[in-house]
């Protein structure tokens, strides 16, 4: 109980001491040079299968240029990582809060260097609500727990991705992170810390949720602005107000009694396809863009109606959009008529 204990209030932290096959974990860095290109996201994590010979380690690689992800294997005894804190060692890399080192060639990636990490924005770990997750991360049964590690930090130094020098100085970051049996049957995630406004970092995501004996449309939302972060989620009583989707974007309203949040998700542009855990390992592909764009109006709701806080458009968006979308808008739809009737 007290592993359980520590281990839930430590989100950024390896949960899989001891946990059964099937289970994953993976840790999700994303750098965006000054310039913007090329934002990489930089994927360790394990795959504890029930074959033992199905299981693996692996380093996965994205550029806003490729079409599929760089992903490197590594036996699972080639995996180290702490309960206690984030530090991950797979191979000679080694990944913390504080700085990633890379050292990985094969025949067709070759990645070196080291980006330090600069005044780091933890989402806030509390005993009622230990992280984005809130008091959903105390129920042992999730299909799968998120954490994010920070919402927004300078970066410092250079990676050699192949035949390319990328200089990462000046740079802004996140860290965010997955892991349990499996990823949801359809989810929508956005990213991004690159509004007009400095200081600015939005994190978002919808998914079906499977609870008891049916399902929910669950989604956790942070917002940053003036070092501040407003929450919205389906354990803060926030409600969907409007889930539209199109062949340009996703329109998404929320809203709690003090503040309307609205986002405008743009479809399209290049994607690259990443790994992700399924049944039999890490075979499940996901279309991931590293240059998605999202518009964002945040408002706070008073007697007098509403006044704007943030008004802005975010680039170099970490973007997904994976699964039966149109059956994870249908079960919200369900669950609104539910109310009315």
């Amino acid at each position: 109980m007290i592993r359980y204990i520590k281990s839930t209030l430590t989100p950024e932290a390896y949960h899989g001491h001891n946990k059964k096959a099937p289970f994953f974990e993976g840790w999700y860095f994303k750098l965006v040079p000054p310039g913007g290109a090329p934002a990489t996201a930089i994927i360790p994590g394990i795959f504890k299968a029930a074959s033992p010979e199905s299981s693996q380690a692996f380093i996965q690689a994205l550029t806003d240029r490729d079409r599929e992800c760089r992903y490197i294997p590594f036996p699972p005894e080639q995996f180290r990582a702490r309960a206690d804190c984030l530090d991950v060692q797979i191979g000679a890399n080694r990944f913390t809060n504080k700085a990633i080192t890379l050292n990985v060639q094969d025949e067709q990636t070759f990645i070196r260097g080291t980006v330090e990490f600069e005044q780091i924005t933890s989402w806030p770990v509390r005993l009622h609500s230990p992280g984005i997750m809130g008091w959903y991360a105390w129920a042992p049964f999730m299909q799968c727990y998120h954490g994010v590690v920070s919402l927004d930090h300078r970066l410092k130094g250079r990676l050699r991705i192949d035949g390319e020098t990328v200089d990462f100085s000046g740079g802004r970051g996140y860290i965010e992170k997955d892991w349990g049996r499996a990823f949801p049957e359809s989810w929508v995630w956005v990213q991004s810390n690159h509004f007009p406004e400095a200081g600015i970092s939005l994190t978002a995501s919808l998914a079906i949720i499977p609870w008891i004996r049916g399902a929910f449309p669950g989604f956790i939302i942070g917002v940053l602005h003036q070092e501040r972060l407003y929450r919205f989620a389906t354990y803060t009583g926030a409600k969907i107000e409007q889930l539209e989707l199109s062949e340009q974007h996703l329109d998404w309203v929320v809203a709690d009694k003090r503040h309307r949040l609205s986002l405008r998700i743009h479809r399209g542009g290049p994607t690259g396809l990443l790994r992700g855990p399924a049944s039999d390992g890490m075979t499940r592909r996901i279309e991931e863009s590293l240059a998605g764009k999202v518009e964002l109006r945040l408002c706070r709701i008073d007697r007098r109606g509403e006044s704007l806080i943030i008004d802005g458009t975010g680039k170099y968006a970490g973007m997904e959009m994976a699964g039966d979308l149109p059956k994870l808008i249908g079960i919200w739809k369900a669950q609104v008529n539910s109310r009315k009737s």
